[in-house]
C-alpha cells in the first residue's frame, strides 16, 4: 500500500489536532458509550429476569398466551432500533455539520 502525500498526511494532522474536532470525537464516543450501557443495562436485565425469576417472565399478559418475556423481548428490539435511530439522528444533526466546518476550515 502506498503512503498518502505530504499534503494529506499534514491535512490529516491539522485535523487531528484541532480542538473543534478533538471536542466532537469526545462528545460522539461519550454519546455513543451512554447509548451503549443502556443497551447493555436493558439487555442484562432481561438475561437476569429470564435466569432469575422465570415464573414472573413466564406469566401471561392480561390473561391472554403472550408472556412477559415475549412481550419484553419484542419492546427491547423496538428499543434497539429506537437507540439507533436516535444516534443517527444526532449524528446527521449535529456530528455532521461540526465536521463539515472543520473540514471547511482546513481545505481554506
Amino acid at each position: 500500500m502506498s503512503m498518502p502525500p505530504e499534503h494529506d498526511r499534514e491535512r490529516v494532522a491539522r485535523i487531528a489536532a484541532d480542538p473543534r474536532y478533538i471536542a466532537l470525537v469526545r462528545d460522539r464516543q461519550r454519546f455513543s458509550w451512554v447509548l451503549t450501557a443502556i443497551t447493555v443495562v436493558v439487555y442484562s436485565s432481561f438475561i437476569s429476569f429470564i435466569a432469575f425469576d422465570k415464573p414472573l417472565m413466564a406469566q401471561p399478559m392480561a390473561g391472554g398466551t403472550t408472556s412477559i418475556a415475549v412481550v419484553a423481548g419484542v419492546a427491547m428490539l423496538i428499543g434497539t432500533v429506537a437507540i439507533c435511530a436516535i444516534y443517527v439522528w444526532r449524528a446527521n444533526g449535529s456530528y455532521d455539520a461540526r465536521l463539515a466546518e472543520v473540514l471547511a476550515d482546513v481545505r481554506s
